[in-house]
């Protein structure tokens, strides 16, 4: 924290993009400035503002000094492509040093809902996910985070409500970034977006799952789960090999009684694969007595990865199977396919 209080007088300048309340109020201190000012300035900051003269109450001469010694971190849509199907927006964005993420904004009844990018590309490595084909960039941090936000608001004019970060990357490979990023979007000085109204994806590394239970408690925990077989998930997902099924649920388990929330299992539905009456009723005697609840992903298409979905009648089939065992399953709602921007679709890179 001492680091990041001092940066702007250290001759590099310190992105308040990127600071807690409280460092903002250090750093401001610091500059001889009354603590106060940082609740406006943070505000300011979470309206999506790109220059400290945008401001406008408080003084001209703060707002010069901000000008010396601070920055607020930029990056740009380098291409938005709207579905035609249900309007849903997908945004490549350009980060300062180059590299290239990408998040989808998406409209349902209840509101806006955003799916940000947590890495720019990711190492996870599964199998039917475009989005570490590329491999593992950098992590991104809580401003950049945070960023995809504000550009896809200042784009389409609208406030977003609901994040699920699920987007290019593993959450939980990027731990300490995200939960500054939650502890920010949350505070009521900035957007104050309700706990309950953030959704935070992992592949299942357990260690992290364990610490979040503990750090964010009121926050969605959805696990990508995909088959209840160690031998078809570890195929599709290598992480399996560290952290197997029956050591996952169990974890899962160990969450759900700690916080008292249920676990969302994403279940990827791979024709001749995943959707067999075999898979599914191995999936259905493994999370019996779970407190959770399946969504059932049809695999959208990924030309590399050479597999196919099942269609969205033997979805519902394993969605009605899976109700009738005492397991709550929906069908996941497709968004955005017709612009590569559903689920297991967002990778890096401009032009593609």
């Amino acid at each position: 924290m001492e680091q990041a209080n001092m940066a702007g007088m250290n001759g590099k300048l310190a992105d308040f993009r990127e600071l807690t309340l409280e460092e903002m109020q250090d750093f401001l201190v610091q500059m001889g400035e009354k603590p106060f000012r940082a609740k406006q300035i943070f505000a300011w900051v979470y309206r999506g503002v790109r220059s400290f003269d945008e401001m406008t109450d408080i003084s001209k001469s703060l707002r010069e000094k901000l000008d010396r010694q601070a920055k607020l971190g930029q990056m740009r849509i380098l291409k938005m492509q709207t579905s035609k199907k249900d309007g849903t927006r997908k945004y490549l964005l350009e980060l300062e040093d180059g590299n290239t993420i990408e998040s989808v904004f998406m409209k349902y009844q209840y509101g806006n809902s955003i799916c940000v990018s947590s890495q720019a590309g990711c190492r996870m490595g599964c199998r039917f996910c475009a989005s570490g084909m590329d491999g593992l960039k950098r992590n991104l941090t809580a401003g950049e985070i945070t960023g995809q936000i504000l550009e896809a608001e200042r784009d389409t004019g609208e406030p977003i409500n609901h994040i699920v970060v699920m987007g290019t990357g593993e959450p939980f490979d990027n731990y300490e970034n995200l939960l500054k990023f939650i502890r920010n979007i949350h505070r009521k000085e900035g957007k104050g977006i309700s706990l309950r109204n953030i959704t935070v994806s992992t592949c299942g590394l357990i260690p992290r799952m364990r610490d979040f239970a503990r750090d964010q408690r009121q926050v969605n925990l959805a696990v990508s789960l995909h088959s209840a077989d160690n031998g078809v998930r570890e195929e599709m997902m290598p992480v399996n090999r560290r952290y197997p099924v029956e050591e996952l649920l169990q974890a899962c388990r160990e969450y759900t009684e700690e916080t008292g929330r249920r676990i969302t299992f994403e279940y990827a539905l791979v024709h001749g694969k995943t959707d067999t009456d075999r898979q599914i009723r191995l999936l259905a005697d493994k999370l019996r007595g779970t407190l959770c609840h399946v969504n059932l992903i049809p695999l959208n298409e990924v030309k590399e990865t050479g597999l196919s979905g099942s269609g969205r009648a033997r979805a519902r089939e394993i969605a009605a199977f899976l109700e009738q065992q005492g397991i709550p399953a929906t069908v996941r709602r497709e968004l955005g396919a017709d612009i590569q921007a559903a689920c297991g679709q967002l990778r890096l890179g401009a032009g593609r």
